[in-house]
Formats: C-alpha cells, sequence, structure tokens
C-alpha cells in the first residue's frame, strides 16, 4: 500500500509541476505579446499620420482615401463634360448614352433640352464636330454632396471655320455604387446645371 500510495504522489507532483510549468510558459507568451504589441503600436504611432495644411494630424489611411476620392472625382467631372460636350455626327449617340450613367436626372433634363431645341440635329445635319480642348475643374471634397464648378473650353469646327467657346458649368456629386464599365468611379453627378456660355475666338484654317 505504501508504494501504491507513492505512485500517486509522484504522479501527482509530476502533474502539478506540469501544470505550473504550462502556466509560468503561458505568462511567459503573454507578456511577450503584449511587449510586441506596444511595440509596434508606438511604431506605428510615430509612422501612421501626416500633418496636414494647417498642421492638424491626419491618419495616413484618410490621406490616402482622400487623395483616392479627389482623383476619381476630378476623372469623373472630365469624364462627363468630355463625354456631352465632345460629340459629332459619328459618335453622338454612343457619347450620350455614356455621359448620362454619369449624372441624374438634372443631366438628362438638359440633353432633353438641347434635343428639344435641335441642338443635336443641327450638328447631324450640318456634320459639325464639337470638340473638347480642356476642363478646369474646382471641387470641394470638405463635406458630401461633393460641390464643383467646371470651366470648358470647346470648339465647334464648320468646314474652315472654327468657333471656340467657355462654358462654366456647375453641379454635385454623391457617392454611388459602382458599376463597371458604366460608372467605375462610384460617383453621379446631380443638381448639374449650365452657368453661362461665352463666345471666345473664331479662327479659319
Amino acid at each position: 500500500m505504501k508504494e501504491v500510495y507513492k505512485n500517486i504522489t509522484d504522479v501527482l507532483r509530476f502533474n502539478r509541476f506540469i501544470v505550473l510549468a504550462v502556466v509560468i510558459l503561458c505568462l511567459l507568451t503573454s507578456g511577450l505579446s503584449i511587449g510586441l504589441l506596444f511595440h509596434y503600436q508606438e511604431k506605428l504611432l510615430n509612422a501612421a499620420f501626416a500633418i496636414g495644411p494647417e498642421g492638424s494630424i491626419l491618419p495616413l489611411q484618410l490621406v490616402s482615401q482622400q487623395e483616392k476620392r479627389e482623383v476619381e472625382a476630378l476623372s469623373h467631372i472630365d469624364r462627363f463634360h468630355r463625354l456631352f460636350y465632345g460629340i459629332d455626327d459619328s459618335n453622338y449617340g454612343d457619347h450620350m448614352d455614356k455621359a448620362l450613367w454619369l449624372g441624374d436626372a438634372s443631366v438628362d433634363a438638359i440633353y432633353r433640352q438641347k434635343k428639344s431645341d435641335g441642338v443635336y440635329n443641327r450638328l447631324l445635319q450640318f456634320s459639325l464636330r464639337q470638340q473638347v480642348v480642356r476642363v478646369d475643374i474646382e471641387l470641394d471634397l470638405d463635406y458630401e454632396p461633393y460641390r464643383f464648378q467646371a470651366r470648358t473650353v470647346f470648339e465647334v469646327h464648320r468646314g474652315t471655320v472654327i468657333d471656340r467657346y467657355q462654358l462654366n458649368t456647375t453641379g454635385e456629386l454623391i457617392v454611388v455604387d459602382r458599376n463597371f464599365p458604366h460608372n467605375p468611379h462610384g460617383l453621379l453627378i446631380t443638381d448639374f446645371f449650365e452657368d453661362s456660355l461665352r463666345k471666345l475666338e473664331t479662327q479659319t484654317k
């Protein structure tokens, strides 16, 4: 019987040793993990921020998102104006279809008004070519919807005569679901308005 009790005592002592060893190992592992966590947190805090124009601290992820949003918004507005106003008798239908995907009912209303006024009929009848030269955009990304103003310079080619115009437009951008290939940027032009149209110069070839 003494031998049996002795074996049980040895087994219990060995089990206690194993338990203590596991507990100590867990404590060491937890301590090491916490130490590494604090180390990398300090490292990220020192490297994951950028200084804004007014000296404010901005997370790099936010800066990256803002830069990406600005690039996409400018590209969206530029693409719309080049499609909507850069037309001729060969690409008119295709350009209108693509442009109308980039704006809401306010864009469609202007399109229908131009169509009703015979703008596109004259373009097709006299084989005119309307070519966008440049699009200058001012964009405010502080609050959604994003306000923008655009100055579009385009030329109307009438045989050997070229009339140049500047069109000022305004509108807003809202975020929508991306739709490839119709609306890859996931933005939609709303409250679109043609503010003014000014003739700049006339050239001859």
